[in-house]
């Protein structure tokens, strides 16, 4: 099949098409869970307001995504993952250092290995607009997965017997389970009449790519500085220089990002250097520059009947630790394997009874992340001295502790906890 384009004046609306989940919003963790969803015999329609060929512009986002080891399995098992692996670079080593003190926090992936000896690399750093490119290809190409777009859903009744929705080009959609991937402001969410809290961190990413004349060896560093954490995340690059490209998160208050932005290119690189420092060599930018507010929020309820929310719909946090995504294909994992066992079950899948378990499987995990990343974002964006003593004194500990140690690498690999199917390794 085909994806369906759409717009108001369009006068041959599709006909009404019945299926059993109605996913709004087709970014990375819509598209990853209509895909999922699709594979495991569900009918699915996807509603997104984007156009899919403008996704994989270079100035579409800007953003790159340091995907957990587990998360990577989730792309792996929709197929994701074998178009855009040669795209990525794998997270072999993480330096976590706090502003010039000579005591920092080393992860090694040898230093974890599996019953066969073998270690795994924590992650990978993927351009967003890479897992889109392979949305791009995967999407229209899916039985049982129909996707609509540029379109968006116009009005939504959610009855006891299914939920009904018509889209802005008058399509009628009738299905058994409404799921919102709107990002963090989800209309349908706000619709449901489920409540939201959150909060400003007055702080804002700037975002970019740089190059430089040395390898990063694979190497993710952060450097928490008084201003927030300054990320140096490796990227794949070119043939000639296939380690010397890497993604800049950088974080500043809000009273300094949009001066820095509005620097020329030559004094924004000035300033970007003199805290990237000069240990990779000679440092150029590469791309536009982005810059995205930080906030924190969450769903009081991630479930009503017929309807449910995942990732940034549900949940959104600080980048500090680079888990925003992670989580979101989490939920969605979470949510294929409910979903899955209630219709072997014969159960209703937009019924409550079904969503509360999905919702009681998820929400902790996310309020625990959601509750730690805010703590780290409080205890490293301080410059009191006995503050910094502390938190250096603690990560020199952690580093001595191997127990301990292994177990927050183990969790930066997203191997922690109950994983759901497409999170668990298969064999080869």
């Amino acid at each position: 099949m085909s994806a369906k384009t759409s717009s108001t004046a369009q006068s041959d609306a599709p006909e009404a098409l019945d299926v059993d989940v109605l996913i709004s919003g087709g970014g990375l963790a819509g598209g990853t869970l209509s895909l999922a969803l699709a594979q495991a015999g569900f009918r699915v329609a996807t509603v997104d307001l984007e156009n899919m060929a403008t996704w994989t512009d270079q100035g579409f986002d800007g953003r790159a995504s340091a995907i957990a080891l587990s998360s990577q399995r989730v792309l792996a098992g929709v197929g994701i993952w074998d178009v855009i692996h040669q795209e990525t670079a794998p997270m072999l080593d993480i330096r976590i250092s706090d502003g010039h003190s000579p005591l920092f926090l080393h992860y090694d992936h040898t230093e974890l290995t599996d019953a066969d000896g073998v270690s795994e690399p924590f992650g990978y750093m993927v351009e967003n607009r890479s897992i889109r490119k392979a949305l791009n290809v995967l999407v229209p190409n899916t039985e049982a997965l129909t996707y609509f777009a540029p379109n968006r859903i116009q009005s939504l009744d959610r009855a006891a017997d299914a939920a009904h929705a018509v889209l802005q080009d008058g399509t009628r959609i009738r299905a058994k389970l409404v799921v919102s991937c709107e990002g963090r402001r989800s209309p349908l969410r706000d619709q449901a009449g489920i409540k939201l809290t959150k909060w400003d961190y007055h702080q804002a990413g700037i975002v970019c790519t740089v190059e430089h004349e040395k390898p990063h060896n694979f190497c993710a560093q952060e450097h928490f500085l008084p201003s927030g954490p300054f990320a140096i995340l490796p990227l794949p690059g070119t043939a000639d220089k296939p380690a010397c490209r890497s993604s800049i998160v950088w974080t500043e208050r809000e009273d300094l990002w949009p001066l820095i932005m509005d620097l020329d290119d030559e004094a924004f690189l000035e300033e970007l250097v003199e805290r990237f420092g000069d240990f990779l060599g000679g440092v150029t930018l590469v791309g536009p520059r982005f810059a995205y507010p930080f906030s924190l929020q969450y769903a009081h309820e991630y479930v009503k009947d017929r309807f449910a929310l995942v990732a940034d719909s549900a949940h959104g946090m600080h980048p500090i630790a680079g888990q925003g995504l992670n989580m979101g294909l989490r939920d969605v994992a979470a949510l294929v394997d409910v979903l899955t066992e209630a219709r072997r079950m014969g159960q209703d899948i937009g019924s409550l009874a079904v969503l509360e378990h999905y919702q009681r499987w998820r929400r902790f995990d996310n309020t625990l992340m959601l509750a730690v990343t805010d703590a780290l974002v409080k205890l490293f964006s301080n410059a009191v001295e006995p503050v910094q003593l502390a938190r250096d004194l603690g990560m020199a500990a952690v580093g001595q502790m191997p127990d301990v140690k292994r177990f927050f690498m183990r969790h930066a690999m997203g191997t922690v906890g109950e994983l759901p199917t497409l999170m668990r390794r298969t064999s080869a």
